[in-house]
């Protein structure tokens, strides 16, 4: 088992170097397949927790043999040899087991970071279309400045024209009450004028008769 596990340590080494390091294309293959790896969750839980029984089995022997070699006050040859396998198989195995999961981290982390840049990538554009409907508000605003500085001109010379138009009214006004003075006072003139010559015609119908008398 050991040459086993040495090639599934240079295995994971080589992935999480090339996860480290981008090398063409490489990496994204590399993710793509532990995408795939990953469908098969449970096929891998199985595996590492398959590692994980040996692995404490061959702690098991190791401490096994320690507490032998210790009663008998020494370790035969093949206690040595056995004490020697299972330690490095121990080591592989663990050393397996860590890169295995630092690989799973990495992964987790690179997909975060793919998304995060997904995000930011769609963050940019909306930031982009609003400041070009910023800019496009900007001159709409400047626009309505400029026809409200107008209508304000167009207001400021209506109410000019407005207040002449009353002076010119009130002008009028009191043309209009001298005339109906005059005209008042020359009804009156008028009237006293008939009165008058109400007055005459009587004098003169008077003077006819009176006249009139004398010659008879």
């Amino acid at each position: 088992m050991i040459p086993l596990f040495f090639v599934v340590v240079c295995a994971e080494g080589l992935v999480a170097f090339l996860l480290l390091v981008k090398i063409g294309p490489l990496r994204e293959l590399v993710v793509k397949g532990l995408d795939q790896v990953k469908m098969r969750r449970a096929t891998v839980l199985t595996i590492a927790g398959t590692i994980f029984v040996i692995l404490l089995s061959n702690l098991f022997s190791i401490l096994k043999i320690q507490n032998k070699g210790v009663k008998h006050g020494t370790m035969t040859p093949m206690d040595q040899v056995l004490w020697r396998t299972n330690l490095l198989e121990a080591t592989l195995m663990g050393f397996s087991l860590f890169l295995g999961f630092l690989i799973d981290r990495m992964h987790h982390y690179m997909q975060k970071l793919t998304k995060l840049r997904s995000n930011t990538g769609v963050s940019k554009q909306e930031v982009e279309k609003l400041e070009k409907e910023k800019l496009e508000l900007k001159v709409k605003e400047e626009k309505t400045s400029e026809e409200v500085k107008k209508l304000q001109k167009e207001i400021s010379n209506l109410n000019e024209n407005l207040k002449k138009l009353k002076l010119e009214l009130t002008q009028k006004d009191k043309q209009v009450e001298t005339a109906e003075g005059h005209v008042v006072a020359l009804q009156k003139q008028a009237a006293d004028l008939l009165l008058e010559y109400d007055r005459l015609l009587e004098d003169n119908q008077h003077l006819q008769n009176q006249a009139l008398g004398y010659r008879k």
